[in-house]
Order: C-alpha cells, then structure tokens, then sequence
C-alpha cells in the first residue's frame, strides 16, 4: 500500500535526517516545523505550530499521513511545565490528524531521561538506574515529561486504532541547526573556539564520564531504526533503545576529536568544569570567527548547546543502552562513534558552520 509519512520536527536533528531516509525509501513525505524550508529535496514543507490547535488543523487540511514520525520537543523552565506543553503539542497533532481517518503507525522519538529522570531530577541521588539501560525497565516514581508524550500516543492509538513505536535515543549525534541539543556541534564550535584562542581542548564532564562507558546515537541510525520499526510488523507497539551500537569511553574519544582539530587534548583533572561557563563569554568571540572566516551562523546560541552537553557529560554514572528488543527483532545496523563525530566534523566545515 501507499504509504505517506508525516515527519513532525523535521528541522532538527532526528527530523531531518529520518526525512531523508524515507525520501530514500521512496516513501511521499511531508516534513512540520514552525519554520520548515525546503532544504530537504523530496520533503514537502508543512509551517504549523503544534500549540496552535486551529492554526495546526488548518496546515494539516489536506495531509493524509499513514506513518507519523514525532521528533520535536519544547523545553520550559521547569518539569510540570515540559510536560503541560510536550504532551499538549503531542495530543494535538494526533487530534489534527484523527479527523482524516488514514493514520496506521506512530512513532514516537524520546531519549534515555526515561530512565535517568527529567533535568529537574536528572540522576538524582536515589534514582540512579541499573546500566545497562534496558527497555524493560519500568518508568521511575517522578513526574516525567517523556512518559506524558508516550501516554498522548497510547491515547490517541486506542482512539483511532492505529500501532506505534516508542524509540530512545542516548546523544543524538548530527547535523542540525537551531536545535536545544547538540552535543556533536557544540564540540566542534568549543574545540574551534579553542583552536582560534589557544586554550586547551578540555573535557568538561564527571570522572565517571571520563573513565567510564558510554555510547551514542548518529542521527542516521536512529533514522534507520525509525523506518525499520515502521516496516516490520514485529516491531508494532514496542518501545525500543537505539544507539550506535559500539562502547568507548571519553577518555579514548577526546583526544581523537582534538586531533581533528589540531588543538591540545586536557582530559578530566579531577573536577567538573562546566562547558556552560566556558563558553559564557564566547558569543562576541564567535562573532567575529565568523566573520573573519566567513562562516554562515555567526550566533553562537545557535549551534551550541553548551548546558546540554554539560548534563550528558557531567552525569556520575557511567550511561551504556542495551538494544536487545530491536537486535533480537533483525535491526542489525551499527555505526562506529568516532566516524559519527569525524563525519558531523567535515560537513559541519564543507557548510561553512566551522572554520
């Protein structure tokens, strides 16, 4: 049969490239955003807002998507207030699109805070979990705004009888600009910004980060299981982990990254040292790298998300996911992490978004 997908948040980072694996596909996609271009060939642009009920339904008029892939999300000030807006954004999409009638599948794109709580409570002392992170564990005892958009789709499906895919990213790792997490493009502006001023490349994160186990997800791989779920039976109704299927540890990556980009590697020195505050003071300093480089985005906020890369790399567990649902189901995709960063690394630069 047809099949037509609705990419929701198709300007970020998980959006644009699942966008372009279904347009590959051969799949009839139409990619929302509030702003959504048309940089993407082959995507067919939807400017909504998902807060807008009658603004939404009247974008969605005549789009009769069978698959919907959700990958946006808003952050707020606080907890209660992510998941007032992120389920509210959920829940309308899904009532635009009920009226259609054409909805089979919904896939649902959150994160590894399922199981290491919200920013509020981000692995708080008390609800630290087992790692492995594994899909059967159950949802932890605090308000969660991931679990309010999970509950929006389990709504609408008994609603309007269609399947759905739950997918967990741990860092999502690509190219993407604008977007409130960017651990990969923060690195890159941070190790350039290192690299123009001659401080040295310094991990900013937990000793546990350092010497521990981590892994991380390339936007393409969530992509990949993205339009896998969507055509495997199998897979329906399922929640799934996606990463890239490989371990390393920050204290063999870090050095890697800095000889990218020719500056010195300064590896953990016994206390965090938040990226945040090192870049504070930054955005004049870009300004001007842009300029006397002729890069394209000279507003630092733009490309760096400097508290978010603080949360994931200052945690003090070590983070490693299992993905033995999807594994055992066929999903047999693996990218190497260091190509994930070197592969963001050049197109980052051929755009002329780094110098």
């Amino acid at each position: 049969m047809a099949r037509t997908a609705l990419v929701v948040g198709v300007s970020g980072i998980g959006g644009n490239h699942t966008a372009r694996a279904l347009v590959a596909e051969g799949w009839t996609v139409y990619g929302l955003a509030r702003r959504p271009g048309n940089s993407i060939d082959g995507v067919i642009p939807v400017a909504a807002d998902l807060l807008d009920e009658a603004g939404l339904a009247a974008a969605l008029a005549d789009v009769a998507p069978t698959h919907v892939f959700i990958t946006t999300w808003m952050r707020q000030a606080t907890e209660a207030e992510n998941i007032r807006v992120n389920a509210a954004m959920v829940r309308n999409l899904l009532a635009a699109l009920s009226r259609r009638k054409s909805l089979r599948h919904v896939a649902l794109v959150t994160g590894l805070k399922h199981y290491l709580g919200p920013f509020e409570a981000y692995a708080a002392a008390g609800t630290l979990p087992d790692t492995p992170l594994r899909e059967s564990q159950p949802r932890l005892p605090v308000e969660n705004f991931y679990y309010a958009q999970e509950d929006e789709v389990y709504a609408a499906a008994e609603r309007d009888r269609f399947t759905w895919t739950i997918h967990r990213p741990h860092t999502v790792i690509g190219l993407a600009v604008g977007n409130a997490m960017n651990l990969g493009t923060t690195l890159a502006v941070y190790a350039s910004i290192c690299k123009e001023t001659g401080r040295p490349f310094q991990f900013p994160g937990s000793s546990a980060q350092w010497s521990g186990l981590s892994d991380v997800t390339d936007a393409r791989m969530l992509a990949r299981q993205l339009v896998w779920a969507a055509d495997t039976d199998a897979a329906r109704n399922e929640a799934f982990n996606i990463v890239n299927g490989d371990l390393f540890r920050w204290s063999w990556l870090w050095g890697r990254l800095a000889d990218w980009f020719g500056v010195e590697a300064a590896g953990f020195n016994g206390a965090v040292q938040p990226l945040e505050a090192a870049m504070a003071n930054d955005h004049a300093l870009w300004r001007d790298i842009a300029l006397r480089h002729g890069l394209v985005e000279p507003d630092l906020d733009r490309l760096a998300s400097p508290w978010h890369t603080d949360l994931d790399l200052g945690r003090p567990i070590e983070v490693m996911t299992d993905m033995a649902r999807s594994r055992k189901l066929g999903f047999t995709a693996y990218q190497a992490t260091d190509e994930s960063f070197v592969d963001l690394f050049g197109q980052l630069r051929s755009m002329r978004l780094i110098p």
